[in-house]
């Protein structure tokens, strides 16, 4: 129980530090509202062979596409050869599937949307890009399932500001699953706000997320306290593939813990950084 009550009293004080150094951030300034609208408005108005930009939120940087195909969601191809340098240059120089929160621009209208960077299948474009890639939105789905991907829909709230609403209200397994998916995309940002670290962010310990080339999990059996329920542990087998490193397996314990019955939960995700450091060395 002490260790439980101590838990607690750690979570509150660093959710305070977090949320005083969040409000120092800079945001960027959009001159317009982005609306979320749902698959079936979007794909009338992005019609096959029409063009339009893609905003990449995090660094601003933007370049136009052309909708080729796609029925779940968008198929797209970058338009000219510079768009594809802009684009792979938004990856870091390198192809990934890792998703990323974006915005459509196309006439007036500002939509949120998601996108990975993989070039796959036909491309017919001389562009300089082997194939197209994906763009999902607010109810879009994959075409093999024919199932929504969460980890898009992840990255579609975060460009529509909803991400903290959806997640206020998820159980403490929803939340874990909701933070793994978050370090697979390396959105640090999203990762820091459903969780609570004792870390500093600013010496480096967290570059080791930026090394998580491909990443598979399940989540055990939660291990509930409960005569105590503001704390939550599930065990998670995670197979992780790392740059420079290859394939690891990963078996962690983690812990949850939230202030009250009705406030979010959060993951406590020192020890999973310190796990991944210690087998990306």
């Amino acid at each position: 129980m002490k260790k439980t009550l101590l838990l607690v009293f750690l979570f509150i004080c660093l959710s305070q530090k977090q949320a005083l150094a969040a409000n120092d951030q800079p945001r960027p300034h959009i001159s317009f509202q982005p609306v979320l609208l749902s698959w079936d408005v979007v794909n009338e108005i992005i019609p096959r062979k029409s063009s339009f930009a893609v905003i990449d939120i995090d660094s601003g940087q933007s370049f136009k596409v052309q909708r080729r195909a796609g029925s779940g969601h968008a198929d797209v191809q970058p338009l000219t050869k510079d768009d594809t340098k802009i684009m792979k240059k938004i990856y870091n120089g390198k192809w990934s599937w890792r998703r990323r929160a974006v915005f459509i621009l196309i006439d007036d209208q500002l939509i949120p949307a998601s996108m990975h960077g993989m070039p796959h299948g036909a491309g017919a474009i001389q562009n300089g890009f082997p194939g197209h890639f994906c763009i999902h939105f607010s109810g879009s789905t994959t075409h093999r399932t024919r199932k929504f991907d969460l980890s898009h829909h992840v990255m579609i709230l975060k460009a529509a500001g909803k991400f903290d609403d959806y997640t206020a209200s998820l159980s403490a397994e929803e939340i874990l699953n909701i933070f793994l998916i978050t370090a697979k995309n390396h959105d640090k940002e999203l990762m820091e706000g459903i969780s609570i670290s004792n870390m500093n962010k600013n010496d480096g310990s967290y570059n080791v997320l930026n090394n998580i080339e491909g990443m598979k999990w399940t989540i055990k059996k939660s291990q509930e306290d409960h005569d105590f329920p503001l704390v939550s542990t599930f065990p998670v087998e995670t197979k992780i593939y790392l740059d420079e490193v290859g394939p690891v397996k990963i078996t962690q314990t983690f812990t949850l813990i939230r202030t009250s019955l009705f406030s979010p939960w959060k993951v406590m995700r020192d020890p999973f950084v310190t796990e991944l450091a210690e087998n990306g060395r």
